[in-house]
């Protein structure tokens, strides 16, 4: 058996990121988005983006890797404001101690391999060490997968909804909040 990680990505990691995410968002994520969104994940900035993200302070890019491929990653850090506001805008007593989970994705063909779970508990660990003390994240509504993952998860909707535009259809999120105290099971 392949031994498997999580570690902090690097720079040269970039490339990699960018890979998994057009194939992801292309198995999963097409209906949902539209071939408009997709398009920009082709484009020459898209690498330039992770590099971006990966050296940002605030942030945080794991990836999960399997012997010595890269079969997923995840991007958290602190909530933004305007992240854990309610939909008229108010902001909760925990607001400045909420991290978000802001993308968590495995390349299809590792699925059902635990490598979600060690992303998600990872990133909460970060989070942790950070100062936070609950996690929230977006769904899509009808992204059945990752709901049930991060129900599984003990995460749950809070309530709050938002509608992005992906430029050819209206995609409706749901908010999700849990705990950051995240156990791997064997």
């Amino acid at each position: 058996m392949s031994t498997v990680e999580v570690r902090a990505a690097v720079a040269g990691d970039a490339p990699e990121i960018a890979r998994i995410q057009r194939i992801t968002w292309r198995t999963a994520y097409t209906d949902m988005l539209g071939e408009q969104a997709l398009a920009q994940l082709d484009s020459p900035d898209a690498e330039q983006s992770w590099v971006d993200a990966i050296a940002h302070p605030d942030t945080t890019v794991q990836l999960a890797t399997e012997g010595t491929f890269i079969v997923g990653f995840c991007v958290a850090g602190l909530a933004p404001r305007e992240e854990v506001a309610s939909a008229a805008g108010e902001l909760p007593d925990d607001a400045e101690s909420t991290g978000l989970i802001a993308t968590i994705l495995v390349e299809p063909r590792w699925g059902r391999r635990g490598h979600g779970s060690r992303l998600l508990a990872g990133a909460a660990a970060e989070l942790r060490r950070r100062g936070a003390k609950r996690g929230i994240t977006w769904v899509a509504e009808s992204d059945s997968a990752s709901l049930s993952f991060f129900r599984r998860a003990g995460w749950r909707p809070d309530g709050t909804v938002r509608t992005l535009d992906t430029g050819q259809r209206r995609l409706r999120e749901l908010r999700l909040t849990g705990e950051l105290e995240i156990e791997l099971v064997d």
